[in-house]
């Protein structure tokens, strides 16, 4: 995180890192796609920047660090890159997921949470935001003690769906939100099911998704490259973002710490879904101009 001066705001630098490498990204795909399916001259060109730049942000913030190269290898994939190449990538990537685990499950099984939460305080910064990421998986798959931070999140975010129902108790009738200590941004989405239920939860997944098809639909209509990509790099890490939100609500997936796009109360995070979602609607507004230039074209009159 970094203070700006003036307005007296501080930003996750991991933002401004992640619309740099969506539009370096779309730069390389539109550039390279004769080549994209070469390992050394295509794919190895495209795929560098996006460890690094995941390698440099999962330090201080792993789970953004994971959607952000989930969002790039999808976009990959649309890219026509090797799928032989896109697994081994992931393959790798599988290798300190499946230690984390293994560690998780390791840890509980030899030590109280006393002493893991002792060995986090003795320890560097480094080895404090392991032991956080290792405490996350293990409270997600053996669940933890109501003393543990996520754990307790996690279960107030259960109470707050069961009370929802279908239909909700109504808007800003939430009882919930005055335990949840995270009601406005990580654990939104519980909040909105209690006073939405159902119904108001599956409207918003609902919204999230037809927004990814609108964004197909302007990748599929934009004549260049470039934009193309970039609009449909932004939607991915949106509509990502979102269910990785969504899935740590409902108990599907560890607590993470990403906000729910639009919706959660935040500033650079909210700040960059802004610039995201302007970017992508001036692609749409450039595949609108030129569609209407050939319009106009193709109206006019023969000269005889």
């Amino acid at each position: 995180w970094i203070k700006l001066p003036i307005i007296n705001m501080t930003m996750q630098t991991s933002d401004l890192a992640k619309l740099a490498l969506f539009m370096y990204l779309a730069r390389l795909l539109s550039k390279k796609q004769d080549m994209i399916k070469d390992f050394k001259k295509g794919y190895l060109m495209v795929i560098w920047p996006v460890l690094l730049t995941c390698l440099l942000i999962a330090p201080a913030n792993l789970s953004t660090a994971l959607l952000l190269g989930a969002s790039c290898l999808l976009l990959l994939f649309i890219g026509r890159a090797n799928t032989k190449h896109l697994l081994l990538t992931i393959g790798l990537a599988m290798i300190p997921i499946t230690l984390l685990i293994a560690a998780a499950v390791v840890r509980h099984h030899s030590e109280s949470s006393e002493e893991a939460a002792l060995a986090k305080t003795n320890s560097s910064a480094l080895t404090a935001r392991v032991e956080t990421w290792i405490s996350r998986v293990e409270t997600f798959i053996y669940g933890g003690q109501e003393s543990d931070t996520d754990a307790y999140q996690v279960n107030q975010a259960k109470v707050a769906i069961s009370k929802g129902g279908l239909l909700g108790v109504g808007p800003g009738n939430s009882t919930t939100r005055d335990f949840l200590p995270q009601a406005y941004n990580d654990f939104i989405y519980a909040i909105i099911i209690e006073e939405y239920g159902l119904v108001g939860g599956g409207f918003i997944v609902f919204i999230y998704l037809v927004f990814l098809f609108r964004c197909i639909r302007i990748f599929k209509r934009c004549p260049f490259a470039f934009g193309a990509f970039l609009a449909l790099g932004l939607s991915f890490t949106l509509v990502i973002q979102a269910i990785a939100n969504m899935a740590v609500t409902v108990n599907l997936f560890p607590v993470t710490g990403v906000t729910l796009p639009l919706v959660s109360m935040g500033g650079s995070s909210f700040i960059f879904t802004c610039l995201a979602i302007g970017i992508i609607l001036s692609v749409a507004r450039n595949v609108e101009q030129l569609e209407g230039k050939a319009d106009a074209s193709s109206a006019k009159p023969a000269v005889a």
